[in-house]
C-alpha cells in the first residue's frame, strides 16, 4: 500500500465484503467493527461477545444468542482481532480507526446504538436482580461494568427516543440498582462513607442526569413532574450542584429554569451552586448563577472559602475575573485557616491570578495564616 487513499480503498473494498456475507454474519461483523471504533474504552473479548449478544427489545439476557470471539473475528474478516500482550479486542490497525471516523456515513448513530445496547443489558430481569451492594460485576457478567460506567457517555454524544424511554425506565428506582454504585463509585468525589457502606448508595433520578449530563434525559424526567428539584442526598448536594461540579452548563441552565429551584442553597460542607462550578471552573454555570439576583458571591462554606476563594486556588482565571467584576465578591477574605483567595492562588502558582488580586486596591498582600505564612512566603 503506497499511500493512504490505497490504505483507505483497501479498507473500503473490506468493510463491502463484511456487509456482504449472510444476513447474520455480516450484522456481527459490522456491529464488532462498530464497537471496537467507539467505545470509550478497548473491550475485552468477554464483553464484546455479550454485547453482541444483546438483543433490542428483549426482556432478558439469551445466553444463545452471545457469540464467540472466535465467530466474531470471523465475522469481521481480518479487521478486528484481540490484542495479545494486553487482551483485548481492537482494529487490525490505527488507520483502520482514522478510516472509520473520517467516514461517519459507514455506521448510523454508532454512539445512540451502543446506549440502546448499553441500556437494555442494565433493564435485562437478569441484571436488576442483582444486589445494588455489590462493589464489582458477578463474572457472569462481563458486560455489566462497561454499561453501567459508559452509557451515559455515549447517550450525551448521540441519543434518540428509544435511547431516552429506556433510561428513564433504568433511572426509576436508580438508587436500587447495581449499576448505580458502580458508577458513582468510579467518582472521586463520591463520600467514603458512601462510597464504603453496605446499602445501596443514595441518588435520585435527577442527580443521576445531572451527573451524566445527558440534556434529553434531564428534559424528559422534568417533564414528568415526579422528582423534587432540590431534593438532596449524602451531604445535602442537590442535582444542581452535580451539575455545577461536573460542568453540565446545559444541564444548570434547564435547572435553573424551574421556578422551585433554590440556587443558593449549600450542602453540608456549606458550599452553594457557585462554589462548585467556581472551583471545578464552570465559566457558563458560574456566569448564569451571577445574573441571578438570588445567588450570592460571598457565601463562605464551613471551612470559610468562598467562591472566590475556590476559583483562585484552582487558577480558573476567567472565573476569579467574573467575581471581581460582579464587586461585591471580596477579594480580601480571610478563611478559618487566616487564608485569602491571594494566598491560594500564591499557594497553587497561579501566577495570572495573583496578578488579578494584587491589583485590587482592597487587597492586604502580607495576611498571614495561621502558620504565619504570607501569600509572598
Amino acid at each position: 500500500m503506497s499511500s493512504g487513499r490505497d490504505v483507505g480503498d483497501v479498507y473500503a473494498a473490506t468493510l463491502e465484503r463484511v456487509r456482504a456475507q449472510k444476513k447474520d454474519r455480516a450484522r456481527l461483523g459490522m456491529e464488532a467493527i462498530m464497537w471496537v471504533a467507539y467505545s470509550e474504552r478497548p473491550l475485552s473479548p468477554e464483553e464484546l461477545c455479550e454485547a453482541l449478544g444483546v438483543e433490542i427489545g428483549s426482556a432478558d439476557l439469551d445466553s444463545d444468542n452471545i457469540p464467540s470471539i472466535r465467530t466474531i473475528l470471523n465475522c469481521g474478516l481480518g479487521l478486528v482481532t484481540v490484542d495479545s500482550s494486553s487482551s483485548v479486542v481492537r482494529l487490525v490497525h490505527f488507520t483502520l480507526q482514522e478510516h472509520i471516523l473520517a467516514n461517519p456515513t459507514l455506521f448510523c448513530g454508532p454512539h445512540s446504538m451502543i446506549a440502546e445496547v448499553c441500556l437494555t443489558y442494565l433493564n435485562f430481569g437478569c441484571i436488576r436482580g442483582l444486589s445494588p451492594t455489590l462493589r464489582s460485576p458477578p463474572p457472569t457478567t462481563p458486560f455489566l461494568g462497561y454499561a453501567s460506567r459508559y452509557w451515559g457517555a455515549h447517550a450525551r454524544r448521540q441519543s434518540s427516543t428509544s435511547v431516552i424511554s429506556l433510561a428513564l425506565k433504568l433511572l426509576d428506582g436508580f438508587d436500587v440498582h447495581i449499576s448505580c454504585g458502580l458508577l458513582l463509585r468510579t467518582v472521586h468525589k463520591l463520600p467514603r462513607a458512601d462510597a464504603d457502606r453496605d446499602s445501596p448508595i443514595e441518588c435520585t433520578a435527577l442527580h443521576a442526569a445531572a451527573f451524566l449530563g445527558v440534556l434529553e434525559i434531564m428534559v424528559a424526567l422534568l417533564k414528568t413532574n415526579k422528582w423534587d428539584v432540590n431534593a438532596t442526598i449524602w451531604f445535602g448536594s442537590t442535582a444542581l450542584m452535580w451539575a455545577a461540579n461536573m460542568g453540565h452548563d446545559g444541564i444548570a441552565k434547564i435547572l435553573l429554569e424551574q421556578d422551585e429551584v433554590n440556587p443558593d442553597s449549600a450542602d453540608k460542607s456549606g458550599r452553594t451552586p457557585l462554589s462548585w462550578a467556581a472551583g471545578s471552573g464552570g465559566e457558563k454555570i458560574v456566569l448564569m448563577l451571577l445574573e441571578r439576583n438570588d445567588v450570592s458571591p460571598e457565601i463562605a462554606d464551613k471551612g470559610g472559602r468562598t467562591p472566590l476563594s475556590w476559583a483562585a486556588g484552582n487558577g480558573n482565571e476567567k472565573i476569579v475575573q467574573m467575581l471581581l467584576k460582579r464587586g461585591d465578591a471580596n477579594p480580601d477574605y480571610i478563611d478559618k485557616s487566616g487564608r485569602t483567595p491571594l494566598s491560594w492562588a500564591a499557594g497553587g502558582g497561579r501566577e495570572r491570578v495573583v496578578k488579578m488580586l494584587l491589583e485590587q486596591n482592597d487587597v492586604n498582600h502580607d495576611t498571614a495564616n495561621e502558620g504565619g505564612r504570607t501569600p509572598a512566603s
